[in-house]
């Protein structure tokens, strides 16, 4: 829940002074990306924006930040609101995405948020006040993706105290940044002068104002809090004189001033309420037991004492941040045992309120543990779904045995770390997480046991599966089985969002060993095939049809992924849905049938039932749009590339491998082959580094083919050789088949080429294998029907693992016959070809192959 008056622009009671040196600077904002106003505190930032907001007659979103804040998700709900606040339908498309916090990839929510800002026709300022609480590393990372693809009519105002994690320098070089400095906040000694003519009626002498002036150093708190200082003062000339040494010690010395001459009940509310990152009436009487709160906040305000209206109905306020503090600091070192009573008191009334995650925070600092896990475990679904970085703090700060027997809690941290791609963190608190669950046997109930048990080996299961390990993944699934038979709730969590997750919901992406994963996924489909309600089989289900798929045994992917689309208890989850979708339109494409393909690709879009729902469609209409590719409708997939959002100068990501794949496909076949090739060699080496063989081979086996219709014919051959040597361990076929003719003509260039080359030292790609994916296509190249004209199907086996330098061990090995039977075969091979031995026969081929 995002607080509303964190979305207003905040009051000011009082122009101070006029500025119009700063205005001048800040309205050269309107022609820059990035405007940032940084300074340490006091100097005014918010006033002065507040007051060009006023004065600029631009449409502004403002939000004001806090340290709840600090969340990805939260963030950038924030500044989604606060557009909507301005713009009546802002947000569609972003906000499902950021429900969804880091669990889901970075760049798609920004990538949303991008595409409706450049959606806007108008001017927009985004003004981001203390930006100095934010310190997130993804909240970062997405701010400079943020900026680097601003559109030119959003500008970014922020004001914090310290600099940004950004490139300066290079936005500077650009001209897109304008920078608003404490040099340029503090005040000149025209406007100190006018400060103290102008607001107080202090009768300062110009060398006074002077004197005050150099020594505060133009801060604007400074002067405030010495107007408020001297207008008690018995001798101003004195005090004057008292004011030295650097700013913090001012400050300390003015704070303690100020708060000193305040009656005992105000010094009290002050210490007790400066806790409060927010407050209005009701939490301040909750928190100090004064029942005139109200009165006292409103009282504040006028003596103008660093109070700040967040509303413009004078509901709810804040402290200046060096008042908050100051107090606070005094409240701890005075009266500690206050301070925790006055955090338990706020944390109950914000709970009783609803404000949770902010009750939380005040349960752990009142040291309040049992209530602070109590509450987490309350509204744990909805913290996970979308404040994991809110539950990662939390967790991380509380004691490990103030939740040892709350195992969700532990359950869902580590889920948390797992979505966020924490893999390691994960993989080292799951086991710590087994070892102390186990030590609880006999302490929880059976059940409670049981069930925490089976959970717990679930993610060992799963962590185990991250890292390739299928015959430890199979082994923790028989534990689930044994203490969970009816499956982990962690299973289906959040399957019916959006998660922006797909590198996880495309499991057989992750697996390079093909064979191994066929034994695998078979043992684990036979097993829970027969139960009614187990959704997460249709993830296996799914990677089973793609896996035989891929090793073109159609009729039997077909049989599975029916099986899946079959279930009930899949329907509901879209996640798993889509994946099974997908792949059963992909099947009937392979089939011939592309109409029943499209038709699966619209049922599909009307299935899903989420809240995500669009979210979901562009997937869908990537798949579509490779479909329209291979019926060979150029215009669908035109129109979808004008439509889609997606760029080749798009960060790449392997949650959005698929798009990036029908981005590349689309491009090529718009004979936009640079941008094409430019997207598929970034994503080369991103799937070379992660280790993902099989969209590797989809990738170089599209480069191959878009470098082919360039007409470089030998750099085509050489991505082609690279995929074949990966794929042919593993069986691929279809990656290949689905390219169609031109794929033919490469397979048929390269075969010519290798039996063109004499025995080789390190041979590459077996010809037999290229020979399979020849006759997949149902293609026989001329060269092979030739030589089988003369040799029989064994004999040409041999012959081709002879032109690969194989020896006849080798031959024997991989055939699995007898050396003396080798030898048989040779001989035969030789008198047909009318030759004496291998170097003959290999020119006696040759001669073959010219004569073709």
């Amino acid at each position: 829940m995002i607080v509303s008056t964190k979305l207003h622009i905040p009051h000011v009671r009082k122009v101070l002074v006029s500025r119009p040196r700063l205005m001048h600077k800040l309205n050269e904002g309107l022609q820059a990306k990035l405007t940032l106003v940084s300074a340490q505190a006091g100097y005014g930032k918010t006033t002065v924006l507040s007051e060009w907001v006023k004065q600029c007659g631009a449409l502004v979103a403002w939000v004001s930040l806090d340290k709840q804040d600090n969340d990805w998700s939260q963030f950038w709900s924030c500044i989604s609101a606060s557009i909507k606040e301005r713009v009546s339908g802002f947000g569609q498309t972003v906000e499902p995405l950021l429900e969804k916090g880091p669990l889901l990839s970075l760049k798609p929510a920004i990538t949303a948020l991008l595409n409706e800002l450049n959606r806007l026709t108008g001017e927009l300022v985004i003004i981001l006040d203390d930006y100095h609480v934010i310190d997130d590393s993804d909240i970062q990372h997405s701010m400079i993706y943020l900026l680097e693809h601003l559109p030119p009519h959003i500008h970014l105002f922020i004001a914090s105290r310290s600099d940004m994690a950004i490139p300066t320098a290079r936005l500077l070089a650009k001209g897109e940044l304008i920078q608003i400095m404490m040099q340029d906040l503090r005040f000149q000694l025209d406007e100190g002068h006018a400060f103290f003519s102008d607001t107080t009626d202090l009768l300062l002498t110009k060398e006074q104002v002077t004197v005050l002036f150099d020594q505060t150093e133009g801060w604007i708190s400074g002067l405030q809090l010495a107007a408020l200082s001297l207008k008690r003062s018995m001798n101003i000339g004195e005090t004057l004189q008292q004011f030295s040494g650097h700013q913090h010690h001012i400050a300390d010395y003015l704070l303690e001033e100020v708060f000193l001459h305040q009656s005992e009940s105000m010094r009290a509310f002050l210490l007790e309420t400066s806790i409060l990152s927010r407050m209005n009436g009701s939490l301040c009487q909750a928190v100090t037991g004064q029942v005139n709160s109200q009165e006292l906040l409103e009282r504040l305000e006028k003596l103008n004492l660093f109070v700040i209206s967040l509303d413009d109905h004078r509901s709810w306020y804040r402290y200046h941040q060096l008042l908050s503090d100051f107090l606070q600091q005094m409240l701890l070192r005075t009266d500690p045992d206050k301070w925790i009573q006055a955090h338990i008191r706020a944390a109950k009334w914000l709970e009783n309120h609803g404000f949770d995650e902010e009750a939380v925070d005040h349960y752990i600092e009142g040291k309040q543990t049992e209530d602070a896990v109590r509450l987490i475990e309350k509204k744990l679904p909805t913290f996970v779904q979308s404040k994991s970085v809110l539950l990662i703090r939390w967790v991380s700060v509380l004691p490990e045995d103030s939740f040892v027997e709350k195992p969700m809690i532990e359950l869902f941290y580590i889920s948390v770390l797992l979505g966020v791609g924490e893999w390691k963190a994960a993989f080292s608190r799951v086991e710590q997480a087994a070892s102390r669950f186990q030590a609880q046997e006999g302490n929880w109930t059976d059940a409670e046991w049981k069930q925490a048990m089976g959970n717990i080996y679930f993610f060992m299961a799963v962590t185990s599966y991250l890292q390739k390990d299928l015959e430890r993944t199979s082994e923790y699934f028989e534990w689930v089985e044994r203490y969970m038979p009816e499956g982990s709730f962690f299973q289906t969590v959040g399957r019916n969002r959006y998660q922006g997750h797909d590198s996880f919901d495309d499991q057989l992406a992750l697996i390079n060993d093909l064979h191994a994963a066929d034994a695998f996924l078979l043992k684990w489909i036979t097993i829970w095939k027969d139960k009614r309600e187990y959704p997460f089989i249709g993830f296996l289900y799914a990677s089973y049809s793609k896996l035989l798929y891929e090793w073109n045994r159609l009729d039997e992917a077909e049989f599975y992924v029916n099986q899946a689309l079959g279930r009930e208890d899949i329907q509901p989850y879209a996640r798993i849905l889509m994946q099974n979708a997908i792949s059963a339109s992909r099947i009937q494409q392979a089939k011939g049938n592309l109409n029943r393909a499209s038709e699966l690709l619209e049922q599909l879009k009307s299935q899903i039932n989420s809240p995500d729902v669009e979210l979901f469609r562009l997937k869908i209409e990537a798949e579509q749009a490779c479909l329209s590719v291979k019926k060979g409708s150029r215009q669908d997939a035109l129109d979808w590339l004008q439509r889609c959002g997606l760029a080749h100068t798009d960060e790449v990501s392997l949650n959005r491998m698929a798009e990036h794949l029908a981005l590349a496909r689309v491009l090529s076949v718009c004979e936009r082959m640079d941008e094409a090739l430019y997207l598929l060699e970034r994503l080369e080496r991103l799937l070379n580094r992660e280790d993902r063989l099989r969209d590797r081979i989809k990738v170089l086996i599209i480069q191959s083919v878009a470098l082919y219709s360039l007409g470089q014919k030998e750099d085509a051959l050489v991505q082609l050789e690279t995929a074949l040597l990966l794929a042919e361990p593993e069986g691929y076929i279809r990656s290949f088949m689905d390219e169609g003719a031109v794929m033919t003509e490469l397979l048929s260039a390269y075969m010519k080429v290798q039996l063109g080359v004499r025995i080789k030292s390190s041979p590459s790609v077996s010809l037999a294998y290229v020979g399979q994916l020849l006759q997949a296509l149902h293609v026989t190249s001329k060269e092979e029907l030739s030589l089988k004209q003369i040799l029989t199907e064994r004999e040409a086996g041999i012959f081709i693992l002879i032109t690969h330098g194989k020896s006849n061990k080798e031959i024997a090995n991989r055939l699995n016959i007898s050396g003396e039977t080798v030898k048989s075969h040779l001989k035969n091979i030789y008198r047909k070809l009318g030759v004496n031995n291998r170097a003959q026969a290999l020119e006696r081929a040759e001669e073959i192959m010219t004569l073709a």
